[in-house]
């Protein structure tokens, strides 16, 4: 089994709901088992302002998937929950799975880079990964709680806990 971690956000269609669900649904992959996830937390949007706050999770999962498997399936259930990509980056959207981290492998292709290629600027992320990770050390990055302090200091974007 390796350990993956994934990042949940959405902020259409009722999107504390969206992430339930697909938090939930992260155990129904193949292969599959999450083994625990953060608290939910709302930010606001990266880009483009005009569109609503975004929630967000992390989950950790046991898997036998290959990454590039775990990918396919994480874009699938993108899809069952009407995710539609095209060219307008950073818009909004029902759902967004990312993978954040999958063990301690480090690539970069086309398809796939890990670790997440903005994983340690971004708060929404870092914020639930120490939640569940506190000891988590990021390949090629160090750790969580380094690059969560670095974000701190630098953080321009709120993120916040739900109660």
């Amino acid at each position: 089994m390796i350990q993956a971690y994934v990042g949940l956000g959405s902020n259409l269609n009722d999107p504390v709901q969206q992430v339930q669900v697909a938090l939930a649904a992260l155990s129904d992959l193949p292969e599959t088992r999450c083994v625990r996830h953060s608290s939910l937390y709302r930010s606001a949007p990266l880009g483009q302002a005009d569109q609503p706050d975004y929630i967000n999770a992390v989950a950790m999962l046991d898997t036998r998937l290959s990454a590039r498997q775990l990918l396919t399936e994480l874009q699938a259930m993108e899809r069952i929950h009407g995710r539609v990509r095209g060219a307008e980056r950073w818009g909004p959207r029902t759902l967004d799975l990312d993978i954040l981290l999958y063990g301690d492998m480090q690539l970069e292709s086309e398809e796939l880079t890990v670790p997440h290629p903005r994983l340690a600027e971004r708060s929404f992320v870092l914020y639930p990964l120490c939640e569940i990770a506190p000891d988590l050390e990021i390949p090629g990055l160090g750790s969580v709680q380094q690059l969560m302090a670095a974000c701190r200091a630098r953080d321009t974007l709120s993120c916040e806990v739900l109660a």
